[in-house]
């Protein structure tokens, strides 16, 4: 699977579950949710911006046009899933839904997704590179074992 519909994926599932999560919570409290809403925008950004400064960290090849690509892909991803979410869970929106939730909703989205990956991006990639795996003795010295032909002299 490319990289970049994996983290694509996973942002949108992500933005489009709390998008939703968040409308149900409007019903039941129409206006004391901002604690709730800017804890929900801080998990979102904090996800997105522990993944890019991991993939920079690793040193994963092409990273940038990873993340600007997942970022389009989790926008519009989210809205979708947004619209179906709260078509199933909350007030049964229809298709009239989808045109704002495919523009200003997947705009925001993706520049949820991709500024804190860049800034990710860019703090992963000023870190020290891991090390690498160092392998243990083992307990029992290694045999030799000895070649089918003998050396010829």
């Amino acid at each position: 699977m490319r990289p970049w519909l994996t983290r694509g994926l996973v942002m949108a599932v992500l933005h489009g579950a709390a998008d939703t999560a968040l409308a149900k919570a409007t019903v039941f409290d129409p206006t004391g949710l901002l604690t709730a809403k800017i804890a929900t925008i801080a998990l979102l950004v904090g996800a997105a911006a522990l993944w890019g400064a991991v993939d920079a960290w690793l040193r994963r090849e092409d990273a940038g046009r990873t993340w600007v690509i997942a970022a389009l892909f989790a926008g519009l991803g989210s809205g979708v899933l947004y619209v179906i979410g709260r078509g199933i869970f909350v007030d049964q929106a229809g298709t009239s839904e989808l045109g704002p939730a495919l523009t200003g909703g997947a705009a925001f989205a993706a520049l949820l997704v991709l500024v804190p990956a860049g800034l990710g991006l860019f703090v992963g990639a000023r870190l020290g590179t891991p090390a690498p795996a160092k392998e243990k003795p083992s307990p029992r010295p290694r045999r030799r074992v000895p070649s089918p032909a003998p050396r010829a002299k």
